[in-house]
This record gives C-alpha cells, sequence and structure tokens, in this order.
C-alpha cells in the first residue's frame, strides 16, 4: 500500500472528487431505502401481522386476486374449515372508510379490519390486541388515533353509526391508511354500508393442506403472507418503481467508480511499467489497486451512511422514512462490493501490462 498512500495524498483532489461522488450516490440509495421501507410499512404492517401458514384470497375468472376485491362467502370458509390437513380458520374482514371523532366534521381515511376474538396463534400479535369486546367498540391504532385526535375512551363515528375506543395500540397501516379494528359483526354491518358484501376478504389458514387442490374447489388460491403482498395493487406500483430507481443507481456507483480507475490506472501505466521492471509482482500491485479503490470507497460510503442516518431521522417526522439496518448497512455493503468490482474492472492494464513495452521499448 506504500504507493497506493502516495498516490492518494499527491493527488487528492480527484480521489476528493470521486469519494464525494460516491457518498452522494450513498445518499441517494439510502433515502430510496429508507422511502420505500417506510412507503412499504405504510402498505403492508397490518398484513403480515395476520396468523396463519397460507392467506386464501378470492380468485376471480379473469384477473388476479386482490384484497380489493375479494370477498368469501359463508360456504366457502366451511370448506376450508373442513379440508384435510386444515388446523384453523380465521376470516378476516378489511375494507377502506372514513372515521371522524365526535363532534367534528373532518373525516379521515382508515382501514376498518373486522377480526374475531377467540382467533388462535394471536397471542402477543400487535393488530389482534386491538380486537374490541363488543360491537360498540372499536381498537385504534396509533396513527388512527393521532389522525382522529382521540384517546381510550373517546367517541368516533364509522358509517354514521358511533363506536367507544376501547383501546390504541401499535401503529399498523394497510394500503396507507392506518388501521380500526372492529368485531366481525360490526365489520359487516360497515362493510355493507359502503358497498361492500359484508362478507370476509381473506382467511388466515394454519395447517398442511392441499392448497392447489382445495383453492381450485372453493374458488380461492393460497398464497404465503409474503407472497400474498403482490395481490395490493398499491405495493406493486410502488415497490416495482423505487426498486428499479435502486438498482439503477448501484449500477451508477459501480460504472462510476470503474470508469474512473480505468482512466487512472491508464494514466499510471508508466508507473506500473517502472514497479513491474523493478520486480513488483502482479498480485501486489493489484493488492495495492484495490486498496486504494477500497479506501476511496469507504471514504465515500461512510459519508454518504452517516448523512443518511442524520438526514433520514429528520425526515422520518414527516414522511414515511425508515432508518434500519437494511436500509442503510445493506445499500452500503452493496455499494462496497459493486464499487470493487468496478475498481477489478480496470485492473486489467495492471495484469497485462508488458513493462518493456509500456516503458516504449519499441520506439
Amino acid at each position: 500500500m506504500f504507493v497506493a498512500w502516495r498516490e492518494l495524498r499527491f493527488a487528492r483532489g480527484r480521489f476528493l472528487l470521486i469519494g464525494a461522488v460516491v457518498a452522494l450516490i450513498t445518499l441517494l440509495v439510502g433515502f430510496l431505502s429508507g422511502l420505500t421501507g417506510g412507503l412499504a410499512a405504510q402498505n403492508i404492517s397490518s398484513v403480515l401481522q395476520l396468523p396463519g401458514d397460507r392467506l386464501v384470497l378470492q380468485q376471480p375468472e379473469n384477473s388476479d386476486p386482490s384484497f380489493a376485491t375479494s370477498s368469501i362467502e359463508e360456504h366457502t370458509v366451511m370448506a376450508w374449515e373442513q379440508a384435510d390437513g386444515v388446523e384453523s380458520v380465521t376470516p378476516v374482514g378489511i375494507v377502506q372508510s372514513r372515521a371522524s371523532a365526535n363532534g367534528t366534521d373532518d373525516p379521515s381515511g382508515v382501514a376498518l379490519f373486522g377480526l374475531p376474538q377467540d382467533a388462535p396463534d394471536t397471542e402477543s400479535n400487535p393488530l389482534f390486541e386491538l380486537t374490541p369486546d363488543s360491537d360498540t367498540e372499536v381498537g385504534l391504532s396509533s396513527g388512527a388515533a393521532a389522525d382522529l385526535g382521540v384517546e381510550v375512551g373517546g367517541t368516533i363515528s364509522i358509517t354514521g353509526n358511533d363506536f367507544t375506543v376501547g383501546t390504541v395500540g401499535d401503529d399498523l397501516w394497510y394500503s396507507h391508511t392506518p388501521v380500526l379494528v372492529m368485531t366481525p359483526d360490526a365489520w359487516s354491518e360497515a362493510s355493507k354500508r359502503v358497498g361492500g358484501t359484508g362478507e370476509a376478504t381473506v382467511l388466515a389458514v394454519t395447517g398442511d393442506a392441499d392448497w392447489e387442490s382445495v383453492g381450485s374447489e372453493t374458488g380461492t388460491v393460497a398464497e404465503t403472507p409474503l407472497a400474498s403482498l403482490t395481490a395490493l395493487e398499491a405495493f406493486q406500483s410502488e415497490i416495482g418503481s423505487l426498486g428499479l430507481m435502486i438498482v439503477m443507481l448501484f449500477g451508477i456507483s459501480a460504472l462510476v467508480v470503474g470508469a474512473f480507475f480505468t482512466v487512472w490506472t491508464m494514466q499510471r501505466a508508466g508507473d506500473i511499467a517502472v514497479l513491474k521492471a523493478l520486480g513488483a509482482t502482479t498480485g501486489s500491485l493489484v493488492r495495492d489497486s484495490l486498496g486504494q479503490a477500497l479506501i476511496v470507497l469507504a471514504a465515500g460510503i461512510g459519508v454518504g451512511l452517516a448523512a443518511v442516518i442524520g438526514l433520514g431521522t429528520l425526515a422520518g417526522q414527516a414522511l414515511p422514512f425508515i432508518v434500519s439496518p437494511l436500509t442503510t448497512i445493506a445499500p452500503a455493503v452493496v455499494m462496497a462490493v459493486l464499487g470493487l468490482a468496478g475498481a477489478a474492472f480496470a485492473l486489467r492494464s495492471v495484469t497485462k501490462a508488458d513493462p518493456l513495452t509500456a516503458l516504449g521499448s519499441n520506439r
């Protein structure tokens, strides 16, 4: 690393420039990752809390299953309960509506969940902890309570009916609307008032059944909780577009770092030739060059990562932004790997250089 350190000090302007570019790309990737994570949480956090090995949705004849249009009739619920290998079936109703605090005319969008009190495998489940004790009560996520400006014991109005707030729990969301939990009977009535069927939207099924066979017999489809997220239309469009941007930024980082070190290696071809003529091995020169690239990448990524954590913490107060290892450390590691890959591509001139030719012996 002797030569690499001297080059870093001698041409510090160039290396500061490429380091600044790496830092900016890291900042962009980190912000997009944090925003993607925040938007995803506001789309799917409640769905991921549904218990069971499979989530069962209605299978339309000419389209893909969707949480927005799924409606599972009572005889279909009974067919799943009686299917071989099924241990438990929990019907869950989901519909989006509006709610307002008693005495106000400022409604807020909410996602109404109808959940049974006796659902199995729901201990310490933040969604089912919101299940009210009676049809006249509701449970609010912290986001819904904040939007409505109510606390436990307060009164809210939903589809013309008044309910008492029985509990306020974790911050849970469905398709960018905060969650409000009702009893199945109260939810069924509310669903009919907003144009729904009053029937369950999804079944949370536990067991080891022949999922495809039972699904085809009942006109439904059973997917794992993660696979079922594609039935949320907003989730597909948002995560797909933001994910594509992140991938493109990763590619840009590899190209930028690779182009810089390619040009830099070409400019120092004479120095490389002299080192080889003096007996330096190809391996030592490769380690020297990659070490130099790693230092530049580590400095740039470190600065960008610090900016993401600092600015992201502030942004999280106004935007759906998540600061976590998955949105900070993971993108930084990918940036470093791709940057080293780009720098490694530039080492062809190091590994294939002929000292005599590079020194001009043919002239």
